[in-house]
């Protein structure tokens, strides 16, 4: 009968750890984090935003729109056309509500600002704000 001191406890094989599923996992985990993530689209224009009072935090995962002072309308640093604000609205509400921000100038005509802001309730957004600074 063997006793316990007689068991040899060393042995002559190498402990490697193998750290190949270790890393296949973090690249694994950096795709689908960099995939999932929802980035903010700037409009892409700067616009002098008119003062107010009232002014309130919005979330900034939002659609953001812009009307510059002479009359043109931005989304994502390209020129859009008023005709094509609800298919844009509608497709980008498509799967999620999220609000819609608009980035009007001063000097922006007002009958523009009230065409586009029928054009995004016409779409099905909900949430529609006027981007202001603080007083």
């Amino acid at each position: 009968m063997k006793r316990l001191t007689d068991i040899q406890l060393e042995t002559n094989e190498n402990l490697d750890i193998n750290l190949s599923p270790l890393i296949d996992m973090v690249f694994l985990l950096l795709i689908f984090f960099m995939v999932t993530t929802v980035f903010v689209e700037e409009a892409g224009v700067p616009v002098n935003k008119p003062a107010a009072a009232t002014a309130e935090a919005v979330d900034k995962s939002s659609i953001q729109l812009a009307i510059t002072a002479d009359g043109r309308l931005v989304y994502a640093g390209a020129e859009i056309n008023l005709n094509s604000i609800r298919g844009l609205i509608a497709r980008l509400h498509r799967h999620e509500q999220t609000p819609v921000i608009l980035l009007a100038d001063i000097q922006a005509p007002a009958g523009l600002l009230v065409d586009v802001i029928d054009e995004c309730k016409l779409a099905g957004a909900t949430d529609v704000h006027i981007a202001t600074k603080p007083e």
